[in-house]
């Protein structure tokens, strides 16, 4: 997925020169290639996906077990849809349309994505609420030596929010990797649904940043938000 975004983001950026066309050609066969590999590996995950769909039901906390347990049906059936299209680009099926299927895909990922972001907010709300819960109790000692940062947490307005929620992302980086993850994400369904249009540029670059994290995360499993 990195070398697949990255050959985006490098074709998109020496496309417009004169004497990088064979270059350009090169490195968008390798997406290409890297596209149709990443497809074939998919097409066990929607089994695993359906697997992480019903443990997430026994989770205790009602919003997480809602927004993962969707998640991860909206993923099942995107991965589903992504293997169809993949049998089409191998000619085991012809004669689907591709126009449909890639919309169905993309819409599945989108809520999927979406309920990710629900459920991260839900954490981020939940530390917030306990921050300031332990601030009021502690005689504003919540963070120690840090009365001068708690000073502007305690002023009204987007300033000590920012300020707060900083300090709890910067304290939670589990939670602060999956928010970057899933917002990088977010930019290639955007594009291609028509919501919100970038460029490859754009959708390179996120979709590097976000495989870096997922490589970081695989590395550092105690990096991973726990589901």
């Amino acid at each position: 997925r990195a070398t697949q975004h990255t050959c985006m983001l490098l074709s998109y950026l020496i496309e417009r020169k004169a004497d990088k066309e064979k270059l350009v050609m090169r490195l968008k066969q390798l997406e290409s290639s890297m596209s149709s590999g990443r497809k074939m590996f998919r097409l066990g995950n929607t089994v695993h996906a359906l697997v992480a769909a019903r443990r997430t039901t026994q989770l205790p906390d009602v919003v997480p077990r809602f927004c993962l347990t969707a998640s991860h049906l909206a993923r099942a059936l995107y991965f589903f849809c992504d293997a169809v299209l993949w049998l089409n680009s191998v000619g085991l099926q012809p004669d689907i349309d591709k126009l449909k299927w890639r919309n169905w895909a993309t819409k599945c990922y989108y809520f999927s994505l979406l309920m990710n972001l629900a459920r991260d907010w839900y954490e981020i709300s939940w530390r917030l609420e306990q921050a300031v819960q332990e601030e009021k109790t502690k005689d504003n000692s919540f963070w120690d030596n840090h009365n001068q940062e708690l000073n502007c947490v305690k002023c009204d307005g987007l300033q000590g929010f920012l300020l707060l929620l900083f300090r709890i992302l910067k304290r939670h980086p589990p939670l602060l990797l999956d928010l970057v993850k899933n917002l990088c994400d977010l930019s290639g369904p955007l594009d291609t649904l028509g919501i919100y249009k970038t460029n490859p540029g754009v959708i390179g670059f996120c979709g590097i940043l976000s495989s870096l994290v997922g490589i970081f995360t695989l590395a550092s499993p105690h990096l991973k938000l726990k589901q």
